[in-house]
């Protein structure tokens, strides 16, 4: 990408716009014509039967305004950015239109989030005017992954239920939004054999009642406790403090079936939610946390 933004690039788009000027001009100068009184005469052009070029000159207020034009086409260049690496003299550019514009939003409405700032979430998530503009905010900023309705989708939790893989708890969902999580579930196709992968399937399905082997949970215990119990814990009831998940309820993430087990213990997962803190500041963060707080705690009827 860097050849396209050194000094030969610069070089080139300054000359062919100067260039591209001056033809203009050239252009408009080797066709001017003084208006005389003789006979309007054929240029000796005629095709398409009657078709045929005259040398009537151009008409004057066409050439004013191409000189015109040229002229707006000059002021233009010289107050703003056009002319390869020359910002103009106005110093203008997208970007700072777009932080201009940025600022000048956050001024109007810091007052409307500043009247949440030091309330509690419990509060604000139970205000209906606060849950509108976290709603607002969640449908910008989340809806992409979690769903409008924030129930998620595969891969995507459910922000609506009670499970939580790193914690239900303002103070929890808070830190997701500020700092993002990076979920990890390491692949053991290359660690277990394919006897071992299925007994282990089994005995996972098996925790949150589904259908299974009753000989390949008892063979995939001591597999899971080898292998797993490290960050799903010995009863398979997970470990919020690294963002493993429960496998004795109904929740799954990637999906029950037997194939989407194994494929995720043989594959492994890598779940990733972005960091919110820079992007939205402390105010919106904290309307946002009550909202999605609010979401799995009836905040709606709290008040």
């Amino acid at each position: 990408m860097s050849d396209f933004i050194n000094n030969f690039w610069n070089m080139y788009v300054v000359v062919l716009v100067i260039a591209s000027l001056l033809f203009c001009a050239f252009i408009i100068m080797s066709n001017k014509a003084a208006r005389s009184s003789g006979p309007v005469e054929l240029h000796g052009h005629q095709w398409d039967e009657t078709l045929a070029e005259w040398n009537n000159p151009l008409p004057r207020w066409w050439v004013w305004l191409f000189w015109i034009t040229i002229v707006f086409a000059v002021v233009y260049l010289a107050a703003y950015p056009g002319l390869g690496n020359f910002g103009g003299k106005l110093a203008w550019s997208s970007t700072g239109a777009y932080d201009k514009e940025v600022k000048d939003a956050e001024a109007k409405v810091a007052p409307l989030f500043e009247r949440y700032a030091g309330m509690d979430v419990q509060q604000v998530a139970a205000d209906p005017e606060a849950r509108a503009m976290g709603q607002r905010l969640f449908l910008n900023n989340c809806a992409q992954c979690h769903g409008t309705d924030a129930r998620g989708s595969r891969g995507f939790p459910n922000l609506t239920d009670g499970d939580w893989l790193y914690g239900g708890t303002p103070e929890a969902i808070k830190t997701t939004l500020v700092n993002g999580r990076n979920g990890a579930m390491p692949a053991f196709g290359t660690t277990l054999d394919g006897e071992q992968l299925r007994d282990v399937v089994h005995y996972v399905r098996s925790l949150s009642g589904l259908t299974t082997d009753n000989v390949r949970v008892q063979r995939g215990k001591a597999t899971f406790a080898a292998n797993c119990a490290a960050c799903h814990g010995a009863d398979g009831k997970g470990n919020q403090m690294v963002g493993a998940p429960n496998l004795t309820d109904a929740t799954w993430l990637y999906g029950s079936t037997e194939a989407l087990v194994t494929q995720t213990l043989q594959k492994g997962r890598n779940g990733h939610m972005p960091a919110h803190g820079e992007l939205l500041g402390d105010k919106k963060i904290h309307l946002l946390t009550a909202y999605v707080w609010g979401l799995s705690n009836n905040a709606a009827g709290a008040k």
